[in-house]
Parts: C-alpha cells; sequence; structure tokens
C-alpha cells in the first residue's frame, strides 16, 4: 500500500514529501527542497529505505537539498524534464537572489518525460509533462490511489507563478485543464506549499479556473 508524509521545509514552506510502499518501505523523496536533517530524521523515524530523489521542478525552494541527500542515501536524483535544466545549473545565482545557502548546481541522473513511469517499491509512479510554472514541470500521478504530487502546478485556492524566467500562463492553464482535471474529480494532490486539494474542489472554486 502507498503511504506518504509531507514534511516542510524552509523559510518557503515547501512541501517535501517522502513516498514509501508499506509492503517492501521502499520509498523517495519528492522535492527536498531544503532542511536535509529535519528530512533525515523524519525518514529515520518512518523506518523508509530511501532508493530515489525525485524532483518535479528546478527551482532552489524545490531542490535545494537533493544532492546532499543523494549522496547520504547513495541514490540517484530523478527529474525533472530537461527543459529546466537551465535553473538547475543556475543554483548558486537562484540563492544569491533568494537569500538560501550556498547550493552547487547540478544535473539530475535521469530527465523525465511524459509517459514515464518510476517504481517506488510495488507502487508505480506515472509522470505527466506540465510546463507552464517551469518549462520542464513535471507531475507524478499515482493512478491507484488517485493521489498526484503536483509541484507548483496547481495549488489550494490558486495555481503557479508565471513571473519567472521561461514562465508561461497560457501553458500552465493547458497543463491544468488538459493534463490534471481530466484525471477526475476524486483524485487529491499534494501541492508544491500549502494545503492538500482535489482537482474537483479546484474545478469548481479555484478562481483562476473558473
Amino acid at each position: 500500500m502507498f503511504q506518504y508524509q509531507i514534511v516542510p521545509v524552509t523559510a518557503f514552506q515547501e512541501n517535501c514529501s517522502i513516498i514509501w510502499c508499506d509492503q517492501t518501505m521502499e520509498g523517495a523523496l519528492i522535492d527536498p527542497g531544503g532542511e536535509p536533517e529535519l528530512l533525515k530524521k523524519a525518514v529515520e523515524k518512518l523506518g523508509v529505505n530511501i532508493k530515489q530523489i525525485l524532483l518535479t521542478h528546478g527551482h532552489l525552494d524545490h531542490v535545494g537539498a537533493a544532492t546532499t541527500l543523494a549522496q547520504y542515501y547513495n541514490v540517484k536524483i530523478i527529474g525533472p524534464s530537461q527543459e529546466d535544466e537551465f535553473l538547475l545549473t543556475s543554483l548558486p545565482q537562484q540563492c544569491i537572489q533568494f537569500g538560501f545557502p550556498h547550493t552547487d548546481s547540478f544535473l539530475p541522473d535521469r530527465w523525465l518525460k511524459e509517459g514515464d513511469q518510476i517504481q517506488v517499491g510495488n507502487i508505480t509512479l506515472d509522470v505527466l509533462f506540465c510546463p507552464g510554472h517551469t518549462p520542464g514541470h513535471i507531475v507524478f500521478i499515482n493512478h491507484l490511489d488517485k493521489l498526484a504530487f503536483v509541484g507548483d502546478v496547481l495549488f489550494k485556492g490558486s495555481i503557479g507563478r508565471t513571473d519567472f524566467p521561461r514562465g508561461n500562463h497560457t501553458d500552465l492553464i493547458s497543463s491544468i485543464t488538459n493534463k490534471l482535471l481530466p484525471l477526475g474529480d476524486d483524485f487529491i494532490f499534494v501541492p508544491g506549499h500549502g494545503p492538500m486539494s482535489s482537482f474537483g474542489h479546484e474545478r469548481i472554486s479555484n478562481p483562476y479556473l473558473v
């Protein structure tokens, strides 16, 4: 069975998700944006065996602890899509811009694209390409449990910003309306920041979508 725990990190309160299969206790970290010691303690308390680091996009507050944790657990970094390479190579500049501790630039061990699948123990996550907030943003979908990890594409009552470099509002709305909402009203999602919601709730109440 699929399990997850959300751990907000950094001053941006970015939702890092610890996900795992409770049959194998193999797991992954989605968007470890910072505070690696806090995340290590949470993982240890849960007894999860981290096998990979998964990234939805290349913004600093979602990737800041990725390399530290990948080295600590001796695992690979997977995602986002290659269109976000310019963000990952400019991490030192992002740190200066937002007042974060220095983070070296890096590239993942594997880029992701639409239709790819990630295996976490006995759980399968499908990858959707959802650009707009960033050009290489991807989303992780667990169809069996009707759960999505959407990064900064969609929030409860809001949508991702598109005023960052290479953001595109039209692409963002298209990603939400053509990729996410058709998954079904009963799908719940973990956003990159803030509380969880469902696609059905956002479809009828989100002021940016109605």
